[in-house]
């Protein structure tokens, strides 16, 4: 979904692009919900890379709430539910609109596959071919078979030239570390992979990442240093669907971590950081499932997350993601960091396997 309840009881966390809908084009929306409620809803958190932001409902000076005593109270859940719903509509309204230019650009083929008078293709016609009379065709034939006759011995020598030349390649790799560079001392090959090294190579290679150096299969469960103290929830809207996951609903997981201080295994330990809430959107079909108990998995592993340099701002300490890519946005395609995207549910699977997190 995109909105949910905040830290604060006044609270409400909002999908960034709800939010600069609603600020926007349903502006209007806005102040009826304020005359009808005595309410103004404003932004007081943004998430980073536009995820979700927090939005602070208190009543407006001069309203009935006001008069009553009411600035410091509790929202109650009618008026909550009700901002919750117009928040639904702007979400809807924005589909809507981002479907309306695909169905007019899917027409345009239609109307440049003719020529002005109506006839024909814009392509220029390919040039005539010259004619050969008989007695050119049958030696033109004859000399084609015999080039045919002579390349065909000279592929053959040179194929089997380029397996002999393979085979001994293999075979020196075979006794080559890939680590060291050198001749293998004491050869020791992983279970999993097949691929071998130093056993003296292997072992400092797995006091730094258990995992091969070569197609970084893990062995053993790997361990992040993402924030303890944060929580995963999930949430699911069966009326929203991805572009490019239609007949599906959406799988909403929003991340929410408290400010605190590093530890040992952080950048600066006892250096403070901030807290974070980031919003990602998956696919509710068997695909999108999936990916999300491999997540699950991940974040239990504190694999998510870490805590360095951010990318978009270049803010120092921050709670950052974690080479595990997510979606934060409904639309807007992979530059936008959201939908549709046909290889991401593959790519972020492959991503989550290097960690040693598979479906299984």
């Amino acid at each position: 979904m995109s909105v949910r309840a905040g830290q604060g009881s006044d609270e409400v966390l909002v999908s960034q692009a709800v939010w600069d809908y609603l600020a926007a084009a349903g502006r209007p929306w806005l102040v009826d919900f304020e005359d009808k409620q005595g309410l103004s809803a404003d932004i007081i958190r943004r998430g980073e890379r536009g995820g979700c932001c927090a939005v602070r409902l208190s009543p407006v000076e001069g309203s009935s709430r006001a008069r009553a005593g009411m600035m410091e109270g509790p929202v109650s859940p009618v008026t909550r539910k009700a901002f919750i719903d117009l928040c639904r509509c702007a979400r809807k309204e924005m589909t809507k609109q981002e479907a309306a230019p695909k169905r007019k650009r899917s027409l345009l083929p239609c109307m440049t596959a003719m020529e002005p008078d109506g006839e024909g293709s814009l392509l220029p016609p390919p040039p005539p071919q010259p004619r050969r009379s008989q007695r050119q065709q049958q030696k033109y034939r004859k000399n084609a078979d015999m080039d045919t006759c002579v390349v065909l011995p000279m592929q053959h020598e040179a194929a089997a030239r380029t397996g002999a030349e393979l085979a001994i390649t293999r075979e020196e790799e075979s006794t080559v570390c890939s680590i060291c560079m050198g001749e293998m001392v004491e050869k020791t090959t992983l279970d999993k992979c097949g691929h071998s090294f130093c056993r003296s190579c292997l072992e400092q290679a797995f006091q730094i990442k258990k995992a091969c150096p070569v197609c970084r299969l893990v062995y053993g469960q790997l361990i992040g240093n993402q924030p303890a103290s944060g929580t995963m929830m999930v949430e699911r809207d069966p009326d929203l669907e991805l572009p490019g996951h239609e007949g599906y609903g959406c799988i909403c997981i929003i991340y929410s971590f408290p400010p605190g201080l590093q530890a040992q295994e952080h950048p600066n330990p006892g250096v403070r950081y901030p807290g974070t809430d980031r919003v990602a959107y998956l696919p509710d079909s068997p695909e999108g499932n999936r990916v999300l108990r491999m997540l699950r998995r991940a974040f239990e592993q504190r694999l998510i997350f870490t805590i360095g340099t951010s990318m978009t701002t270049g803010m120092h300490d921050v709670i950052t993601w974690n080479d595990i890519h997510h979606k934060t946005s409904i639309w807007g395609g992979p530059r936008c960091f959201g939908y549709p995207d046909p290889t991401y549910l593959v790519r972020v699977t492959e991503e989550l396997r290097e960690k040693g997190i598979t479906a299984d």
